[in-house]
């Protein structure tokens, strides 16, 4: 306790800065240390006994340890290795390579498909994935023009677990299609072709796909058909493939308010109700409604309120209205 109390004590600050993410963090760590020799304006102490042989000062065990616990140590190159690995998620992963998704991002690169999707407005073509799976979508697409007008299929879009790096998603349609490229087994559209049978992920979108599945129904293409009957009617008997055609339209429209099979198990399914004058009826007109055609000098006429006023910094609000 003597030898203690005999040590002059002084204090040092050190500023440690840690950087963070967007950020950055100024730590204040007090380190205690022994004054050797001579200190000049130390404080109006007697000056203590001179350092040990070797010029070295000990550091008390606390010391280091409360250093440990404010600095962690930086990972060497393995050990960042193994943390990168730990992102990704083996399930997902392509014999390529490890650059797939962790779910966190898989999920959030499939919603910016949709809201991609949702900005293209592909017409006559809608889509809202499933309640169940992010990679399970339910669709309908409404045929406007050509051979399959009128008709309204369902179908179903499947992903790959590896999207965007693996194989082009699927699409299989519930309501049977009497078509080329669909396959009257399963009900698969053969969408493949149109992107040669591989998905780059940095130039095809979902979007993409249901833009060729509605172009199928247009201009139809019998190479290498998943229903060589239809291939060989549309190519051979013209009218006779435009009957088989008319009947499976019409099996659409009466099969359209049918619940899907999806419907027992998930919410999100399509399901189409039956007419009814009060709720459909007001929503009819409104859409028939022919909106007002504006003029050029209304056109001109700026809308909304300026809140700074002009050639100054001072803000403003709309003066109340006066009778």
């Amino acid at each position: 306790m003597e030898n203690c109390a005999a040590k002059q004590l002084c204090f040092s600050r050190i500023s440690l800065s840690c950087w963070c993410i967007g950020c950055v963090t100024h730590l204040e760590v007090h380190k205690l240390s022994e004054s050797g020799g001579g200190l000049d304006g130390g404080g109006g102490g007697s000056k203590g006994p001179p350092p040990p042989e070797g010029g070295t000062i000990s550091r008390t065990s606390s010391t280091r340890s409360s250093l440990r616990k404010v600095l962690p140590p930086v990972p060497d190159f393995d050990q960042q290795l193994s943390m990168a690995s730990k992102m990704i998620d083996q399930r997902t992963s392509t014999p390529k390579g490890n650059h797939a998704y962790t779910p966190h991002f898989f999920e959030s690169l499939l919603l910016a498909e949709y809201h991609l999707l949702q900005k293209e407005r592909v017409q006559g073509v809608y889509v809202i994935p499933s309640a169940r799976s992010p990679l399970v979508w339910f669709g309908v697409v409404f045929v406007r023009q050509g051979d399959y007008e009128e008709g309204v299929f369902r179908f179903t879009l499947h992903i790959p677990e590896n999207f965007p790096d693996g194989p082009v998603p699927r699409i299989l349609f519930e309501t049977p299609v009497f078509h080329p490229l669909v396959s009257p087994d399963t009900g698969e559209m053969d969408v493949g072709r149109g992107f040669s049978y591989k998905w780059r992920r940095c130039s095809n979108h979902l979007f993409h796909l249901l833009l060729y599945m509605r172009r199928a129904f247009h201009k139809i293409e019998t190479s290498k058909p998943l229903n060589p009957e239809a291939a060989v009617l549309y190519e051979s008997d013209f009218e006779l493939f435009q009957r088989r055609v008319r009947a499976c339209v019409s099996q659409s429209l009466q099969s359209v308010h049918d619940p899907p099979a999806a419907a027992e198990h998930d919410p999100h399914a399509i399901i189409f109700s039956q007419y009814n004058p009060l709720v459909h009826e007001p929503i009819r007109k409104q859409l028939k409604t022919q909106r007002p055609v504006k003029t050029s000098s209304e056109e001109s006429i700026g809308v909304g309120l300026s809140w700074i006023k002009q050639d100054s910094l001072h803000i403003f609000s709309q003066q109340p209205a006066t009778s």
